[in-house]
Order: structure tokens, then sequence, then C-alpha cells
């Protein structure tokens, strides 16, 4: 099984509907062997350019877990669905998605132990007045 990140945008009607055709899609992905491990629904957005005379979208982002072939039967079957006005299907490189997971944990831990020692500095030291600087 290979993880898929799937991209669907709805037709900005369905906002207020959208449980019906996101079932849709769920059952597309289920019968074509996959597994929806996440989704993530951003709501509807407005678009860089119109699609089908629409400015706005419903955006939708679901992670799959799915054999290869069901790529294919995923794509045929949204490219006749008319709920869905645009989607992208993209395999994410998961050792540069834990790399990048990785330096940002180490780039926290370097800001949280320097944020400790400026803390102990400035206990250490009294308060200095401050000159203001005025050009005659």
């Amino acid at each position: 099984m290979n993880q898929y990140e799937i991209a669907v945008l709805y037709h900005p009607d369905l906002e207020i509907d959208l449980e019906k055709a996101s079932g849709k899609v769920e059952k597309v992905i289920a019968d074509s062997g996959g597994k929806i491990t996440n989704t993530d629904n951003w709501g509807k957005r407005k678009l860089a350019y119109p699609i089908a005379k629409n400015d706005f979208a419903v955006y939708v982002f679901y992670t799959v877990d799915m054999p290869t072939d069901g790529v294919q039967k995923i794509e045929q079957t949204f490219n006749i669905t008319d709920e869905i006005i645009r989607f992208l299907i993209t395999k994410p490189d998961l050792k540069a998605k834990a790399k990048a997971e990785a330096l940002a944990a180490e780039k926290a831990k370097k800001a949280a132990e320097r944020g400790d020692r400026e803390d102990d500095d400035e206990q250490d030291e009294p308060e200095r007045p401050r000159r203001s600087r005025i050009r005659e």
C-alpha cells in the first residue's frame, strides 16, 4: 500500500451540503481499495483563476493508503463527477517530510535553549538606564 494525498475542489454551491458529495468521494476511494487516514477541510476559498465560471471552491484534502492501480480508477471516476471541479493526486516524498520535521524539531530545541540562557543573563545583570540619541 502506498500513501497518496488527494486534493479535491468541490463546486462552491456544495458548501452547505458537502456531506453527500464527500461521501460519494469517500465511497469511490474505498471501492478502489483505498483507506482514508486523514481528512482536512479548508472550506470555501477564492480560486486563483475562474474554473468552469466559478470564482470559489470548497477545498478538501485527503490522505489515503491505497494500491497503485487504484489511482487510475479514482482519476477516471473523478473526471466524470459533477460535484468536483478540480482534483490532484500526489504521492508525498516521505523521506523529505521526515527530514523537514526533524530539522524543525532541532531548530525549536536550539531556540528553546537560547531562550533559557537569555533569561538567566537578564536576572544576573542589573538593568541599565537607557540613553536617548538626540541630534542637534
